[in-house]
């Protein structure tokens, strides 16, 4: 099994005919996913890399059929007309690569799919890789790369950093124990699916036997799905990472979204939480596997 995404997942591409859209679909399809349309307004009857291209998602759907996902590669000014025509066509679940969105445009984003029951990934998400099934977005960059970092597996990943959920990854595969799921969870100040309703939908997977969270300072993500674990949402093993740690309070680390004010959303704050629910918590990205070898 996986999550979000598997071999049956079909997904539309919006702005499809751009660079990044042809980039992106191209690694998708190379990969196995099942890409079935296209959608950039102007562009209709024309295709890229195979797939047919529409003037919008209501043309892609009658068709094409039903659509189960779309990845949205606009930019920030379009996005939230991009995500409404989504939504209001009724696919459940909408990954969002786009960063710099503006921060009332996200809120009305979150709040409409939250309304609708749909999932969104991001703003700022690499993507979603189930090794050998599928992959959204471009963890991992190339087929090869992929191939290599993305083994299936039993370890559920988590990560707030696009580039380390290939790295973490690709650790955990060299190891030998696999990926079921790999999620960057997005950069931005404000995103979609949470580590804890991530971690919701790990222990539903029957073949995810553990988790590896590579957290970062800032926000309450984390604090919120220690709370979780505590709670007993979570029973599997969980092992996190907290990257940051000796960054001073008020300064940016990387996203937007890693920044420490006050005390919630410090390294601190996080482990402590970490350790108080059970988790497993590494003192470096190396000890992770470590930890994995106890537990599985």
């Amino acid at each position: 099994m996986a999550i979000l995404i598997d071999e049956n997942t079909r997904v539309l591409v919006q702005g499809i005919t751009g660079r990044t859209g042809e980039f992106a679909t191209r690694y998708m399809l190379e990969y196995g996913t099942r890409v079935v349309a296209g959608v950039t307004p102007g562009r209709g009857g024309s295709r890229v890399w195979g797939v047919p291209v529409f003037d919008s998602i209501e043309e892609a759907v009658e068709e094409v059929g039903q659509v189960d996902a779309t990845i949205t590669l606009v930019p920030p000014a379009h996005l939230l007309e991009a995500v409404t025509e989504a939504v209001e066509a009724g696919i459940g679940y909408v990954l969002i690569p786009t960063e710099r969105v503006p921060v009332h445009d996200a809120m009305r984003i979150l709040a409409l799919a939250r309304r609708r029951g749909v999932r969104v990934q991001g703003p700022g998400s690499f993507g979603v890789i189930s090794p050998g099934k599928a992959v959204m977005g471009w963890v991992g960059g190339s087929l090869e790369l992929a191939k290599e970092a993305f083994v299936p597996g039993k370890v559920g990943v988590i990560s707030r950093s696009g580039g380390q959920t290939t790295t973490t990854s690709w650790a955990i595969s060299r190891a030998g124990f696999g990926i079921t799921t790999a999620v960057h969870t997005g950069s931005e100040p404000l995103v979609g699916l949470t580590e804890a309703e991530l971690l919701a939908m790990f222990e539903e997977d029957e073949e995810t036997e553990a988790v590896v969270l590579f957290a970062e300072i800032g926000g309450v993500q984390e604090e919120e799905a220690a709370e979780f674990v505590a709670n007993g949402g979570f029973t599997k093993p969980l092992i996190a990472y907290v990257a940051g740690r000796m960054l001073p309070k008020g300064m940016r680390f990387s996203h937007a979204s890693a920044m420490v004010v006050g005390d919630r959303g410090s390294a601190e704050s996080k482990i402590r939480a970490f350790k108080e629910a059970g988790v497993k918590v590494a003192e470096s990205p190396k000890q992770i596997i470590e930890l994995l070898g106890d537990v599985l």
